[in-house]
């Protein structure tokens, strides 16, 4: 998870994995063979990282469109995909500003080709558990304006933190960064207690090293003292939609989201 770490194809990567589950081209072969994995012993899995690419959608349409945010930080961004947040939000206001992180060399190399000719758009190569040399970055410090409202993304990122890296610690000094009027969208891994849930979470460890399922109390402690938005913390796939719980299949059940407003 070093910020520098350089490019390596026969390491497995949880952003060419994830695009490879979304129907993606930009993985290798050891990409492809964890994706496998996860389809042939786990086939909901995909449905897993399509819920919450399509909950990324909605919140951001919703910040940029019902609540006027017209800046954006996503923290760990992925590599380019259907509907990148510069995307949605660009669609609600064209001047929006939207800055991707995301410490996979390879998600560096994506995004500049991408968004060489939008001015609005930039990324970085840096570590989420390193908010510092995120925040005060001179191309962040350009383009994002401190002192109006920000909306930050962690989407499908923080679960991939052990406890012992203490990941509400670094969302803490983000969501500390910004002002008042500012939301935070975070979606995450859910424990919900079930063999499924528990088989999923041996599958990222041996593949990745990490990665760790959590409750909604303790989903819900990212956002500190903001106010959540209704529907509070759910399964992504009923995140501001009409879906009930009665209709989620059991895999639907194992990732969350929720946003909250300082």
């Amino acid at each position: 998870m070093d910020a520098n770490q350089s490019f390596d194809p026969d390491v497995p990567s949880i952003a060419r994995t994830y695009d490879y589950l979304l129907g993606g081209k930009d993985n290798f072969p050891v990409d492809r063979g964890i994706g496998e994995i996860f389809l042939q012993r786990f086939p909901g899995a995909v449905k897993i990282a399509q819920d919450n690419r399509a909950c990324l959608v909605r919140a951001v349409k919703f910040m940029a469109g019902d609540l006027g945010i017209d800046q954006f930080i996503d923290l760990g961004s992925g590599l380019p995909t259907a509907d990148n947040v510069h995307q949605v939000a660009q669609r609600e206001n064209p001047e929006a500003k939207v800055f991707y992180v995301d410490n996979d060399p390879i998600v560096l190399a994506h995004g500049r080709a991408l968004l060489a000719e939008n001015a609005n758009t930039t990324v970085i190569q840096a570590d989420l558990r390193m908010p510092k040399e995120i925040l005060f970055h001179p191309e962040v410090q350009e383009m994002i304006d401190f002192t109006r409202p920000i909306g930050l993304i962690a989407s499908a990122i923080l679960h991939h933190f052990l406890d012992e890296e203490n990941p509400g610690a670094a969302i803490g000094e983000f969501r500390d960064a910004v002002p008042s009027g500012s939301y935070l969208f975070v979606s995450h891994f859910r424990s919900v207690g079930d063999p499924a849930a528990r088989k999923l979470e041996e599958v990222m460890l041996e593949a990745f090293g990490r990665g760790v399922w959590r409750t909604d109390e303790e989903i819900g402690e990212y956002f500190g003292d903001m106010t959540l938005v209704e529907p509070g913390i759910v399964p992504c796939a009923m995140w501001r939609t009409t879906v009930k719980a009665a209709d989620l299949d059991p895999y639907q059940r194992l990732i969350a989201a929720g946003l909250g407003g300082k």
